[in-house]
Formats: structure tokens, sequence, C-alpha cells
């Protein structure tokens, strides 16, 4: 990806090793807006080794402006099992609030789907919180459709340590 400069003096693109306390911070503020204050177990640590560690499974694109990470896009790969092709999840979208209306986050979304085009990758999705209504107009007004169909499932916790287990039981010719 070739950075970009974008209104006030910003600029787009890739993140690099050093950008982690700028990315924490918007996850963090990300969590608050999503009344989740409390849910953030991420680390600077932990994003230094899954963005730039040996086999990085998840990318992040930056808005920085002024020397600090005011934007990202954090995603990682999919597969199609039934167009054979790979697409984007994007995980989180965010731009700090003093920083919105700038373009930012369509710069951003916008860099995702131009990975996508550029690697024929056949789709870009994330999900969006029934609430947040200034995001579901934002996501409408690029064209993104909502799959009302399809309802995300989580197995997180003492859920998914049993079933786990109950793999572990099986394989071993305990259940």
């Amino acid at each position: 990806m070739t950075p970009a400069i974008l209104s006030h003096g910003a600029v787009l693109r890739e993140a690099r090793v050093g950008d982690e306390p700028g990315i924490l911070a918007c996850i963090t503020a990300l969590a608050v807006y999503e009344r989740e204050p409390d849910a953030v177990e991420n680390t600077v640590e932990a994003l230094e080794a899954g963005l730039f560690g040996s086999e990085p499974r998840v990318f992040t694109h930056v808005v920085e402006r002024d020397g600090a990470i005011v934007g990202i896009a954090m995603w990682f790969l999919t597969y199609s099992t039934w167009t054979g092709r790979h697409g984007i999840w994007l995980e989180d979208l965010f731009v700090h609030e003093s920083e919105r209306g700038r373009g930012y986050g369509k710069a951003l979304i916008a860099s995702l789907a131009a990975v996508c085009v550029e690697r024929e990758y056949s789709r870009l999705e994330w999900t969006v919180l029934d609430w947040n209504a200034p995001a579901l107009a934002f996501y409408r007004s690029l064209g993104a459709a909502p799959m009302d169909e399809w309802t995300t499932q989580r197995l997180t916790g003492a859920h998914l340590e049993a079933l786990a287990a109950s793999a572990r039981d099986s394989a071993s010719g305990r259940d």
C-alpha cells in the first residue's frame, strides 16, 4: 500500500513497528464508545506479536496526523468456500471523535476495498452494533448492505473450554 495524503496533513498508511501504543489507544477508545470500557485485554506486546511477528495474521491501516495515530482499520483474511477466494474481515474501524468529519473513516475503508480489488478478494465484511446509528448511516452511504438473515455466533470462556474438552475426550475415546 502506498501511503496517501489526506486532509489536514494526515497520512493513511500500513501500520509499522512503533504504532502499537497508538493502535491500542484507538482500540481502547472504541471499547469506551461501544460501552465496554473494561473489555480490552490487548497489550502493546500482543499487538506487536500479532501485527509484526514471524507470521502476522492481522493487519492494520492507520491514519497518522501530527505524529499521532488518529484512526485505524484492523483486518484479517477470510475465505469463501463458495467463491474459492479470500475476503477481508474488518475487525475494527475507528477514528477519534476529534478527528471525525475529515474523511478518514471513508479513506480507511476505501483502502481495504482497494486491497480487495487489487488481490481479487471477493468481499469486505464487518459487524456493527444495532444501536450505532451514525456508523450504520455511514456504512449505508458507502453502499454497504446489511446481512439481516445472518446472525453472528460466538463461543468464549467456559463454553469454549467445555467444547474443546469434549473434542479432547472424543479423541481419547472417553465419550
